[in-house]
């Protein structure tokens, strides 16, 4: 005869095996994100040393993913067994590459790595090159010229223009209700 805490025993026995299988599989994901990072660091080793776009980063959770910089990052398929490696973009993510080989992971995050150093050079290049950021980091703020001070001396002269017409306007008001309190008013 079956009774209910024999099945609720049994449920809560299930439901725990569940979840040690769980974290063994994200586990053993974690790990094939480490290895996976081991094999790109002597790659990262040899971008240049003021370049901080990039820092391999294991994150566990739900979906355990090796970042390789803050929009690329790889993680494991649905099997488990294949790399998914995968970019944030302002069109949606994308899959750059997706495979079983950790060489074919690590040729095609060298290439991604490759370009996003391009890519970096080139914004570098194009702020200079407009007089941007870095043009404006070297330079002393300028003094003030004489058409900036005679435009101050404009600006004060219509705001001296402006109080006394509304000083006026709001003068007449007065001198309006007063006439008509009198007219209309005390009668």
């Amino acid at each position: 005869m079956a009774t209910l805490a024999t099945a609720l025993r049994r449920a809560r026995l299930e439901n725990a095996e569940h979840s040690a299988a769980l974290a063994d599989l994200r586990a053993a994901e974690v790990v094939r994100l480490e290895l996976l990072a081991d094999a790109i660091a002597p790659v990262l080793a040899q971008a240049p040393e003021d370049c901080d776009l990039f820092d391999l980063a294991v994150t566990t959770g739900e979906r355990p993913r090796l970042f390789i910089d803050c929009i690329g990052f790889v993680e494991m398929d649905r099997d488990r067994r294949s790399y998914r490696f995968l970019q944030d973009t302002r069109h949606g993510r994308i899959t750059l590459r997706e495979s079983a080989d950790i060489d074919e992971i690590v040729d095609a995050a060298t290439h991604y790595i490759a370009h996003r150093l391009i890519e970096r050079d080139k914004a570098l290049a194009i702020d200079y090159a407009s007089g941007g950021a870095a043009k404006v980091v070297g330079e002393a703020v300028p003094a003030k010229t004489p058409s900036a001070v005679s435009g101050k001396a404009f600006e004060a002269f219509l705001f001296f223009v402006e109080f006394l017409g509304s000083a006026a306007f709001f003068s007449l008001l007065a001198v309006l209700a007063m006439w008509a309190y009198r007219t209309y008013g005390s009668g």
